[in-house]
Parts: C-alpha cells; structure tokens; sequence
C-alpha cells in the first residue's frame, strides 16, 4: 500500500493531494505531515501503531463532515479511513444488529437498512460522513440518536495498545458527545446497531418532520417515506451534500443547541421578551435546549451573512457556515464563527459551543 493516497479532487488545492482540503467537506485544510489510507480494521490498527512508533501525532479522517482542520494542516500522520461494508451478527423474530466497518458511508448504510425493513435510522438519512463517526458525536437529527440503536463499538485502545468492545453504557453519550469526542485514546473501528424489523418508522418525534409527512407527532409511516422526507427537508436547509451547492460546503450544524437550567433559561426569557417565544424543548434534569438557529438569527447574523473572504452564513440554514468560494481560508472561518458567538453572547448572555471537531484552530 503506498504511503500517500490520493482520490478525485473534492475540495479546494486540487494539485496537492496531501493538502487536507481535499478529504473534508468544507474544503479547507493545510498540508498533512504524512498521509496514509486504511481499508480495514486490521489496517487501520496497524497504521496508528506505526505512527506511534514514529512518535508522530495521528489524525484519523473518514467522511471528513465534522472536522475543522487550521490551515498549517496537521503535522503528523493522517489515516484515511477506507473501511467498507456491514453483516448481521445476531438476529430475532424482532430484531437484527447489524455490524458496521468504521469508513462505510453512513447515508448508504440508512438506505440500506431502509431497504431491508430495519427500522431505528431511517430520520437520520442524509447526513454526510461515516458510519465510524457517528458515535463519537452521538450523531441525531429529526427525534432519532444513534444512541438509541448502538448496542456496542469496537476500539482500539491507544493506551492500553489492545482492540476492546465497549458497551452502549459504558460509551457515554450525551447530547452530541461520547466518551470518544476530544479523546485520540480511542480509535473506532467497528460499531453495532441493534434495529427493529419493521417496515414502519419509529414513531415520529419530530415536529416539523410530522408536518412534512402529514402526520400526528407519535404517528408511524412506511420507512420510504420518512428517509425521503427527512432527505428532502435537509436538501432545503443545504444538509446533504451537493458538489454544484456551496451551501453544503459546510460541517453541517457548526454550534450545538445550548442547554440552560431553569433558572438560566428564566432569565434568557426576560433578556429575549421584546422577541417573542424563542422554541424550546424540555430536557432531563429540569433543564431546556434552545434553538442556537433562533439565537443566531435573533441576534443579528441572518441567512447569507457574510464574513472574511466570502465565508458566509448559509442562505438555507444558519447554523451552517460555508465557504462558499471553496478558497477561502480556516482562519477566515474561525473569524466568522468568532463574530459569531460573541455576538449571541453580548445580546443573550448564551455562550455558543462548536459542534465539530477543531483541528489546528480555536474560535
């Protein structure tokens, strides 16, 4: 296997095929110090491992959706993840869990099990990126997590130098994170989805997904419908990737929703009376998650806002953030992201989180 790998150009910087551009949907990126491709489990173990024995740090890319690398790139060892495919490996009357290699395309696998009659992903269709990674963030969208179907994730463990099964329990899932977010301990290797055997969905959690459908929140349809429902409402929000839409030139959501307790979100309402209801939603805890679109938005930064070098809010959503002439550069991103939070916290007093992982740069 060589040492460099090179694919069809996606991104920006097309005569560099180690410019780290090329493999993130952003298309931004530096230089990568090494740059390796693994196409199993095994490989993938083995390349980790000998960049260690390199002493060089590893940056572990897949479908490259929710990662914001600096424009010096990463000087170490990048290992691009190109493991394939997925098998049952136990099954009932009810149920079948199936298990899926790090690098498979995580909108191939839902159309797959949407194909078979498994229900348990079909509202998280559309979303870009790998099936590997989808843990790490707890991957959700439209009333589904992945949390609710992953029964166990095969992982290299770094520093214990071993390949282990860890539980769904033992994962620690929250609102978009795991114990794998901001940890390189852990590499992802394999991960297992327990679904139902059904040609209906969950019932639909989501209320602007059960208007899209015609139905009552609670209400079940046939899996088609629910995966090209929630597929066409993302392409209206520039959500499912599209080479010709530099809407989708993005890392999707780039802020998480903020979660307030009670007394915080009491004296949000008080700050944000003069706006109306902001929507919210109930979490456990007694406390509430805000819409950061909403704060965005109400904060001055409307669809197609624009920063340094053509960076610019989505025109379809405005929690993504583009680079809509693929050459601007991070820094330029960050700036934007920067304004950004900063200006919902002077008008709100909420601080903003980013939702993907930052490489190289910090807003």
């Amino acid at each position: 296997m060589s040492d460099v790998y090179a694919e069809p150009t996606t991104g920006a910087h097309p005569t560099d095929p180690a410019t780290l551009a090329r493999y993130t949907t952003l298309r931004l990126g530096g230089p990568a110090g090494r740059l390796e491709i693994a196409t199993s489990a095994d490989e993938l173990v083995q390349k980790v491992r000998e960049a260690e024995a390199r002493e060089q740090a590893v940056l572990l890319l897949a479908g490259g959706s929710n990662v914001v690398i600096g424009d010096q790139g990463f000087p170490g060892t990048v290992v691009l993840i190109r493991s394939r495919g997925f098998r049952v490996v136990a099954e009932d009357a009810d149920t079948v869990t199936v298990r899926v290699e790090a690098g498979e395309p995580w909108d191939d696998l839902v159309a797959a099990t949407v194909e078979r009659g498994w229900s348990g992903l079909e509202c998280l269709s559309g979303i870009p990126g790998s099936a590997g990674a989808t843990p790490i963030q707890n991957v959700g969208a439209y009333g589904q997590e992945v949390a609710e179907t992953i029964t166990a994730v095969d992982a290299y463990d770094r520093t214990e130098g071993a390949v282990v099964r860890i539980a769904a329990a033992d994962c620690g899932f929250a609102y978009r994170g795991s114990i794998f977010k901001y940890s390189d301990r852990w590499v992802v290797l394999s991960v297992d989805f327990r679904l139902t055997r059904s040609p209906h969905s969950g019932p639909v959690r989501y209320a602007e997904l059960a208007r899209a459908l015609g139905v009552e929140v609670g209400d079940r349809v046939p899996l088609a419908d629910a995966r090209a429902t929630v597929r066409r409402l993302r392409a209206g929000k520039g959500m499912v990737l599209d080479a010709q839409d530099p809407d989708t030139w993005s890392v999707g959501s780039f802020f998480t929703n903020p979660v307030l307790e009670r007394e915080a979100y009491e004296l949000f309402r008080e700050r944000a009376a003069d706006l109306g209801e902001p929507p919210s939603w109930p979490c456990p805890g007694d406390t509430v998650k805000l819409s950061a679109a909403w704060l965005i938005d109400r904060a001055g930064f409307g669809k197609g806002y624009t920063g340094p070098e053509g960076v610019a809010i989505s025109t379809k959503h405005t929690l993504a953030l583009t680079n809509r002439t693929g050459a601007a550069s991070t820094a330029a991103l960050v700036a934007l992201a920067r304004e950004i939070r900063d200006g919902v916290h002077t008008r709100f007093g909420i601080p903003l989180h980013p939702e993907p992982v930052l490489i190289n740069c910090a807003i």
